[in-house]
Order: C-alpha cells, then structure tokens, then sequence
C-alpha cells in the first residue's frame, strides 16, 4: 500500500473491528440456523423460513463487505485522509431490527 506507516495502534484497532464484523457475521449465521431450527408450531412456516433467510444473507454480506471495509480504512490512515463512511452499520443494524420486530410480533400474536 502507498502511503505512510500509520500508527500500530490504529492498524491494531482497524483489525480488531475486521475480526468483529466476522464474529458478527458468524452470530447471525448461527440465529439464521437457529431460526431454521425453532419448531413448526411457534412460527408460521414461511415466516421462519424468510426470518431465517434474512439472518443468513445478512451474515454472508457481512462477511463479504468485511474485508474491502478493512481495506478502505487502512489505505484512508497511510494516505491521511479522512476514514470511509461506515457501510455496513446501518445494513446490519437495518436488517437486524427488521428480524427483531418481526420476530416480536409474531412472538405477541401468539
């Protein structure tokens, strides 16, 4: 990469956030497999298989966006200039609220 050395604490920090979103991506992942796995009689079908889903793609693009974030970032710090604005944040925020209340409805409708 072109640029400066940044300081190893702000590299440091810009990995640990890279290893979160993964960790992240790994937790919704595991509540889109648990979803799929929550009984017939709780959900309707569809709506688990959706819920599910939605975890899932989330997870994956999670997953996929992780690294170019890293990246962006890095490149931003050698070069001084200002940092990427935050990409994932409101998707996975959106995405997870969008489960959560859906979720709770359903869960009062029962």
């Amino acid at each position: 990469m072109d640029g400066h050395e940044p300081d190893p604490r702000f590299t440091l920090a810009n990995e640990r956030t890279f290893l979160t979103w993964l960790s992240t991506s790994l937790a919704m992942s595991a509540g889109g497999i648990a979803m799929a796995a929550v009984p017939a009689n709780i959900f309707v079908d569809w709506v688990k298989t959706l819920l599910a889903v939605v975890l899932v793609v989330l997870s994956a693009v999670t997953a996929i966006m992780a690294y170019p974030r890293w990246r962006r970032v890095q490149r931003a710090m050698r070069r001084q200039e200002p940092l990427p604005p935050p990409t994932l944040a409101p998707l996975f925020g959106y995405g997870v609220a969008g489960v959560a209340i859906i979720a709770l409805v359903l869960i009062l409708l029962a």
